[in-house]
């Protein structure tokens, strides 16, 4: 059975911290450098031909892919469930809800 196509910031949370979950950034660098979760990998969208190589690696893993606000990480979240990644799953509010769902040391911007 499939996984629903998008998770809440407090369900990835734990994930993240067990270790159970590839949180991938597809935000732009600059993005990064102003806020970042930690464990998070950055494959910016703009950037997603070149870095979609690094895929392979994660091909076993459970994948949640966010952004500033979740348009974005939902994208390339179909994207991935279209492409070999079927349980991909996109983070419902992007980096923006984390902060105010998970960990407020995140900056907001």
């Amino acid at each position: 059975m499939q996984l629903p196509i998008e998770i809440e910031p407090k369900q990835v949370q734990p994930l993240l911290t067990a270790g159970e979950v590839v949180l991938i950034d597809c935000r732009e660098t600059q993005e990064w450098e102003t806020a970042k979760i930690e464990g998070a990998v950055l494959m910016p969208m703009s950037e997603w031909a070149q870095s979609a190589s690094k895929l392979q690696g994660y091909v076993d893993k459970r994948i949640v892919v966010h952004c500033h606000h979740g348009g974005r990480s939902l994208r390339v979240t179909q994207w991935m469930r279209e492409n070999g990644f079927p349980d991909t799953q996109n983070m419902t509010g992007g980096i923006h809800a984390w902060t105010e769902q998970v960990d407020a040391s995140v900056p907001q911007y």
